[in-house]
């Protein structure tokens, strides 16, 4: 994997020519004073240095909303929606990087999800490199996920008045074709990018007080902790950190029909466990009706339940739950409270013996 040189000022008619090519592009531009992944119709409206966005880009390959599939009562037919285009994510940080592999992980695992997957198949990821931590709650240092080695197929490291550039597939090479703003490194180049990657490892702390491969157990020994219920006593419920959680992938699915209940589709649309309906069952049974219960689950599954099924930890330390919840419940501060109450039960055993 060699390294390319890009001039900064090339990136814009990259850009222009992939459009040229039909492919639709997607990035990080600026709305009310915030970030979001949106349509990139002129590059100058590409926010490629930018903190964090307020969600995160699983909305390209897991819509909030889609059709799965039209049906004919009186015919018994079927027809599957399947929408996907060539479509290139441009300025994909690492965290997020590593969030898609995750997605990649779960959606083929034993029966791939097939929208999914044509979506995943379409679409060409653009990375680049954070040289600083993005967010006041990012923790990405302790996840182990704020740098990436694999799954993009073109990455982007910033070094003043150029980008570095690793082609990482043959989708990677495909966006490449025909660009001649580009050529190979050379030793002082690399030389270059060393330096701005040792920089880079010192700009990042760790934050929490576990490592990523203590977690699970820290979790596993807090089930009956009452942290949860004082979690629950502040939650309002609103379910915004699975909204904007770029690795939360639970959905409802309805049935929508027409007045003659012979046409219809079928919707998926994304769920959230921290809502009051998501584990009623019938006989209006809830096995999480309360909201600390619902606090315990959310965090068990980020860092036990996913580890124990994919051997990866489910959080990715984005921060973008923390950074949207009213009430300020934070991963940071959960992790590193379950670690201390963790500490002190060893602490306790270990006088009693």
């Amino acid at each position: 994997m060699s390294l390319r040189i890009m001039p900064k000022s090339a990136l814009k008619a990259w850009i222009q020519r992939l459009q040229e090519r039909s492919f639709r592009i997607v990035g990080p531009k600026a709305l009310h004073g915030r970030y979001v992944f949106d349509d990139i119709a002129d590059p100058d409206e590409l926010a490629i240095d930018y903190p964090t966005t307020l969600s995160a880009p699983k909305q390209y390959l897991l819509p909030s909303r889609e059709v799965l599939f039209s049906f004919n009562a009186d015919t018994m037919d079927m027809t599957a929606h399947i929408e996907a285009e060539p479509t290139v994510l441009f300025g994909v940080h690492t965290c997020d990087m590593h969030a898609i592999q995750l997605l990649d992980t779960v959606q083929n695992n034993g029966f791939a999800d097939q929208h999914y997957r044509a979506r995943r198949d379409a679409l060409y990821l653009v990375s680049i490199e954070c040289l600083k931590p993005c967010s006041a709650q990012c923790f990405c240092k302790d996840m182990e996920t704020y740098s990436i080695t694999e799954t993009y197929d073109v990455h982007l490291a910033d070094m003043g008045d150029a980008y570095a550039v690793r082609v990482g597939s043959e989708k990677g090479e495909e966006l490449m074709a025909g660009f001649t703003n580009i050529w190979e490194g050379a030793d002082s180049d690399q030389q270059r990018l060393n330096e701005v990657m040792s920089q880079k490892w010192q700009n990042f702390e760790f934050r929490l007080d576990a490592t990523l491969s203590q977690l699970p157990e820290v979790l596993g020994a807090a089930m009956h902790s009452k942290y949860w219920d004082e979690l629950g006593d502040i939650c309002l419920a609103c379910g915004a950190c699975t909204q904007v959680c770029p690795t939360c992938y639970c959905f409802d699915v309805v049935d929508e029909v027409d007045l003659t209940l012979t046409h219809g589709v079928r919707v998926r649309a994304w769920d959230s466990c921290q809502i009051e309906k998501f584990a009623v069952v019938a006989g209006n049974h809830n096995f999480r009706s309360q909201l600390g219960r619902r606090q315990r689950h959310r965090f068990m599954r980020k860092g036990k339940y996913q580890y124990e099924a994919y051997g990866k930890v489910g959080c990715v330390g984005c921060g973008r739950c923390g950074t949207t919840c009213p009430v300020d419940i934070t991963c940071i501060k959960t992790f590193n409270h379950l670690t201390q109450e963790s500490a002190d039960r060893q602490a306790a055993a270990e006088v009693k013996a």
